[in-house]
């Protein structure tokens, strides 16, 4: 998945239309260790640095229908994807200038796009969502450049840094019987008056997408309560139509209270607890 996204920005350092060294360079993604001596004119994109982007971090579980299923889509870790730009050219003169420019059209090529528009993106980054950001010159990046070129084993140069950040899905996805909803009607011995009486079920979730076992679920209202099984999925028999007060217990968890409507979708009924 990630050396998709780096034909992405290959995709992007070598698109129709860019100016002269740049658009004659050689895009690659070695590690710029002594000795490093390419033989034509070079850009070279180092990935030296992955971690989860906390700030994109999300707990909220996508749920989707698909005939009689459900599929209940587990969040993805956002990845944080840091890549050292060097250039090298190899002949003319002066190629500390040649150097410089080259660095100047690599920047301005990839800050002109905030997020990488859909026509780059290759394989498996192809339909990521949200769209993948991108930030040149991250301002968090290598504290200490000559330590980190001394770790390689060369000599200090002109260098920049881009972060990309990438949906990377760790969780399979569950796939489940789509709650069903059963109607029982009543019509009392006198008058015209009938009450409606339900069956709903749902499933209660850890942050991680993982089912909780033994929690207590109550309708507050209406005096019902029953226990997750073993996934984390319950059962309510005998409830009637229209608004309620649910409240979910269990051990190790905040108590999470909400307001249920009666029937509802699918989705209403899968609840995610926060840890203590």
């Amino acid at each position: 998945m990630i050396q998709d996204l780096s034909q992405t920005l290959r995709a992007m350092l070598t698109q129709p239309g860019l100016p002269s060294p740049l658009s004659g360079a050689q895009i690659i993604f070695d590690r710029p260790s002594e000795p490093f001596t390419p033989s034509q004119t070079t850009v070279d994109l180092f990935l030296y640095d992955l971690r989860e982007n906390l700030e994109l971090r999300t707990n909220e579980l996508i749920v989707e229908k698909s005939h009689t299923q459900s599929v209940t889509h587990k969040p993805p870790i956002r990845l944080a994807c840091s890549y050292l730009v060097t250039a090298w050219p190899v002949s003319g003169v002066d190629l500390a200038l040649q150097e410089q420019l080259l660095l100047s059209q690599v920047l301005q090529t990839l800050a002109h796009y905030p997020t990488i528009p859909a026509s780059f993106l290759q394989g498996t980054m192809t339909g990521q969502v949200p769209p993948l950001p991108l930030v040149a010159l991250h301002p968090d990046a290598l504290k200490n450049l000559s330590e980190f070129w001394t770790s390689l084993g060369n000599k200090l140069r002109p260098s920049l840094t881009i972060t990309v950040t990438i949906s990377m899905p760790v969780f399979d996805d569950v796939v489940e019987f789509l709650v069903t909803t059963r109607t029982t009607g009543t019509t009392p011995a006198t008058g015209p008056q009938q009450e409606t009486w339900l069956q709903i079920g749902g499933r209660v979730f850890d942050q991680l997408g993982n089912g909780v076992a033994g929690a207590l679920v109550d309708v507050l209202d209406a005096g019902l309560r029953t226990q997750t099984d073993s996934g984390g999925r319950f059962t309510l028999v005998r409830i009637l139509a229209g608004s309620h007060t649910l409240r979910v217990v269990a051990s190790g968890f905040q108590p999470q209270t909400r307001t249920l409507t009666v029937p509802g979708r699918p989705e209403d009924y899968q609840i995610t607890l926060t840890p203590l």
